[in-house]
């Protein structure tokens, strides 16, 4: 449908400026409308990208041990691409002021410029023809005005021309001359002023056929010229803008997929594995407990007198005794669960130790390679030194260079060190794997049962105080030390109710405990109560607890309390 703004709104000058000021402010208000969506992707990729920050491990903290589970690892895959997700809306924001704000702002611009100029020629073309009427108008009223007294010299001269017969003919005659010639002249001057309105008359005609048909219509032509490719500014805008969100959503895909695939490569069987090899502590559980036959009191205490007197136990003192009653040092404890302990991670059960041990190895060949790496690059600078003197002294280097064959030197010792006692460590675990057999002689006797305690409940507490999960040992143990010293409080040494031989070597650096070396026989003189640890004596008056799971016991039958691990 064909539509004419010049012919169809040749009188509608006032309400056409009024409409095109409108389409400007609305360009302008939907340029605003943009900029705020803008500014609200900035800001929503700046929320996203500090929330995935705010939960990415931490360099040197716990939370990445935590990474090494599949569920974990997952949420961190999701994070990243979180932070890609962020990164898209991003690029909608720069799109959507690139594509759609700087264009529309500019255009705005050139779109009010235009329309002033299409509107001050409309204006100057309406101020020319309002002259123009004027003028007419003012050579209309200059002709009527002219006619009129024209028609009065007329008349006055008709006037005396119909008295001429009178009296004193000399003066008529001068007077009839003079109206003559005055109606002449008006005649003349009306003549005049009606070829000059005529004249005007048609010039107003010509300009005004000319201004209504063809100037008008060519303005208002380019004003709706103007207007259509606002509105199709408009519309390429808007599409632009559909376009912008288009445009991403293939990569925003890519990272909803990568959600996805992240969560699919969860493995629960592989998280409760890696649960297995962050605590496996390498020992295996304690056998059954056997009855205590209280029946037998009296055969005990007869076969502890002839024991006691056929070794020929001296009693030990109660100040010597009552200095190794308590084998748990709260500050040893503390300083342990802090990181501090022996350099080859004794105080650690087998599997977590041979893993601590590797872990060592490792970061030492790390270390080793770095140096090297350094010791290349110093040694080929060297040798351009020594090719290109200007460059450099190759002397200046050797110092760094001795320094690091002396790091390298000390660092091999260590991974030699660590090297020795993690295959000690995987020996010792690949003889617990098989099971345990009675040995023969004599702990192969009848009256002997034997205990197989290679390893302590989960909750107990090794010895040095490294690992312990059960916060109810404390109280426990505070409990038993009022035991340990009632049982002191006797002169009498305590009775032997059976020996014992070490699987594993033991440092007794707390106070209270006894070391041992593997293979060792010692004496039982007091049974696990629960808490781990076991009492022996080596000889008339070295005593001290040492790990139930570092020790193989066999319990005298016979004896009162005792009892049996299968």
């Amino acid at each position: 449908m064909s539509c004419r703004w010049g012919t169809e709104l040749w009188d509608q000058f006032d309400n056409l400026e009024k409409h095109t000021h409108w389409g400007i402010e609305f360009v302008e208000k939907y340029t605003k409308f943009v900029k705020e969506r803008s500014e609200i992707e900035i800001s929503y990729a700046k929320q996203i990208r500090n929330l995935s920050k705010k939960y990415q491990p931490k360099k040197n903290s716990r939370e990445e041990d935590e990474y090494k589970y599949t569920s974990c690892r997952a949420f961190l895959m999701t994070l990243n691409e979180l932070n890609d997700y962020a990164g898209q809306h991003e690029v909608m924001a720069e799109d959507l002021t690139t594509h759609i704000i700087c264009e529309l702002t500019r255009y705005i611009q050139e779109l009010k410029a235009e329309r002033k100029s299409h509107f001050h020629d409309g204006r100057r073309a309406q101020q020319h023809i309002e002259n123009s009427w004027k003028q007419l108008e003012s050579s209309k009223r200059r002709f009527e005005r002219d006619c009129k007294e024209a028609d009065r010299a007329q008349q006055y001269f008709d006037k005396i021309d119909a008295d001429i017969n009178v009296t004193k003919a000399d003066v008529e005659k001068r007077c009839y001359l003079k109206a003559r010639h005055q109606a002449q002249m008006k005649h003349q001057v009306a003549e005049d002023s009606k070829n000059e309105y005529l004249t005007f008359l048609q010039k107003f005609n010509k300009e005004q056929n000319a201004h209504y048909h063809t100037l008008i219509p060519h303005i208002f032509q380019k004003l709706q010229e103007m207007e259509e490719k606002r509105i199709e500014r408009v519309g390429e805008s808007m599409k632009t803008y559909a376009e912008v969100d288009r445009k991403v959503l293939p990569i925003v895909g890519k990272c909803l997929d990568g959600m996805t695939k992240a969560a699919e490569s969860i493995e629960p069987k592989m998280d409760t594995k890696h649960v297995v090899e962050s605590y496996k502590s390498g020992f295996e559980p304690p056998g059954d407990v056997e009855v205590e036959d209280y029946s037998l009191s009296i055969r005990r205490t007869v076969s502890e007198s002839s024991y006691l007197n056929s070794q020929g136990e001296s009693k030990p003192s109660r100040s010597n005794s009552r200095g190794k009653l308590w084998p748990f040092i709260k500050r040893n404890k503390l300083s342990l669960k802090l990181g501090s302990g022996p350099e080859d991670c004794s105080h650690l059960p087998p599997e977590q130790r041979r893993k601590k041990l590797q872990a060592k190895i490792n970061d030492i060949n790390k270390e080793i390679q770095k140096e090297m790496d350094q010791r290349e690059a110093l040694s080929k600078m060297k040798d351009v030194y020594i090719k290109n003197p200007h460059m450099g002294d190759a002397n200046s280097v050797d110092p760094r260079l001795e320094e690091i064959c002396q790091n390298t030197d000390k660092l091999q010792l260590d991974a030699r060190k660590y090297e020795a006692w993690l295959v000690e460590v995987e020996t010792r675990l690949a003889e617990k794997s098989d099971k345990h057999r009675p040995p023969g002689g004599l702990y192969n006797s009848q009256t002997t049962t034997t205990v197989n305690n290679n390893c302590a409940h989960v909750n107990r507490e090794s010895p040095d105080g490294s690992y312990t999960e059960d916060h109810s040992t404390e109280h426990h143990l505070k409990s038993r030390s009022t035991d340990f010293d009632d049982d002191f409080d006797y002169e009498d040494p305590l009775p032997t109710i059976g020996t014992c031989k070490s699987l594993y070597p033991f440092e007794g650096q707390n106070e209270g405990t006894i070391s041992m070396t593997e293979g060792e026989l010692l004496c039982v003189i007091e049974e696990d109560k629960g808490d781990g640890w076991t009492r022996v004596r080596r000889n008339e008056d070295e005593e001290g607890y040492v790990p139930t799971s570092y020790i193989k016991v066999f319990f005298d039958t016979n004896a009162k309390g005792a009892m049996t691990y299968i």
